[in-house]
């Protein structure tokens, strides 16, 4: 049987009821579950995409928790699927049947290419779409925040207008148009503006190319500073993390979620902001110091925040955050992945991507 072994991940947990029929019934259901919403027949899904892949169905799917669990494991692996755990030659001297490394997402810095083309080991990689829904949810975010779009939603007639205490000029056609009649201040243009992303990864880039067609300035920073060229081609300009949060008019946090990020936005960097700067997360909410964040609201140092995951979920109806999210606030119920067309495609792709190098080498 074809055995694949994958790097610990939620999304990649969607793998084994797909390719392994001996995953935990509770696995299963909860997979099935997960996507019920959108596709309500995933085990049908995963029934036609196992007759398109034979020879990949059945698999024995394994999990590792690791990079050393990762190299104990893949004696009798065909195919490896990796997000961040390092592969090197010392790794794939491990896996005499190795086939493919999979990178699951683009970036293949952690992958050794010349070692896998020295053993014969394929390298594949996949522009997610979860990940391009995620950046688009920033982008909404940004854009949102930039146009009180959340604060000013149906806000449109007269009496509306007023409550939200502003006055509704006469009109006079004669003499100018009545553009913005009611005088809502504080609207932004994305031209020129600067956005600081922390942590220029798979989302980050995503988001930064999309920033590059509103012609905004973008900056980056990350503990290891990208090539030059690197830089050049995705248009970024590296900044040490305290210039970042002092320039940035659009801050995104854009890391995984460990004892080296947690609170990384704390009270010292949200004191260093811009006054006015917008805060955009659609990663973890841990990166920002809760405390330090309702803080720097209450101050109105922070012009505006777009969560797209809480603290707790769901909200707690006491989260302090809930009194803004009429104002210039804009908390989303973990929506960033948009519809679950996009796991379904990322999944097919993996999968189609293993059965071609595994079929090619084994075959």
């Amino acid at each position: 049987m074809t055995r694949i072994v994958i790097e610990e991940d939620h999304f990649l947990k969607i793998v084994p009821v797909v390719l392994d029929p001996a995953t935990p019934q509770a696995h299963r259901e909860a997979v099935v579950e997960f996507f019920a919403h959108d596709e309500p027949d995933f085990l049908g899904w995963c029934s036609g995409l196992q007759q398109r892949l034979p020879g990949l169905y059945p698999a024995e799917v394994i999990f590792a928790a690791s990079e050393a669990d990762l190299k104990a494991k893949i004696a009798a692996a065909d195919g490896l699927v990796v997000e961040s755990f390092r592969i090197d030659d010392a790794v794939l001297s491990a896996a005499s049947r190795l086939a493919v490394v999979h990178k699951f997402g683009t970036i293949t810095t952690n992958v050794d290419l010349a070692a896998c083309a020295k053993r014969g080991v394929a390298v594949a990689t996949l522009r997610r779409m979860v990940n391009v829904a995620v950046a688009e949810q920033a982008c909404a975010l940004m854009l949102a925040l930039a146009k009180r779009i959340g604060e000013f939603n149906g806000v449109v007639e007269e009496e509306a207008l007023r409550k939200a205490g502003l006055r509704v000029r006469q009109r006079r056609s004669r003499y100018i148009g009545y553009s913005n009649f009611a005088g809502v201040t504080g609207l932004k243009t994305l031209l020129g503006a600067t956005l600081g992303i922390i942590g220029f990864g798979e989302v980050g880039r995503e988001v930064a190319q999309r920033a590059r067609a509103f012609e905004m300035e973008v900056v980056y920073f990350q503990r290891t500073r990208l090539a030059a060229a690197v830089e050049r081609e995705l248009g970024a300009r590296y900044l040490p993390f305290d210039d970042l949060m002092a320039q940035a008019d659009y801050l995104l946090v854009q890391l995984p979620s460990n004892d080296s990020t947690r609170g990384l936005i704390g009270r010292d960097a949200l004191g260093r902001i811009k006054p006015g700067a917008m805060l955009i997360d659609v990663a973890r909410p841990e990166l920002i110091d809760h405390d330090a964040l309702v803080k720097a609201l209450q101050s109105g140092r922070l012009g505006g925040l777009g969560l797209d995951v809480l603290y707790t979920e769901p909200a707690d109806p006491a989260e302090p955050l809930l009194r803004y999210r009429d104002r210039n606030v804009i908390l989303m119920p973990h929506t960033a992945v948009a519809a679950r067309a996009n796991a379904l495609h990322d999944v097919e792709a993996l999968c189609v991507n293993l059965w071609r190098a595994i079929a090619k080498k084994h075959g």
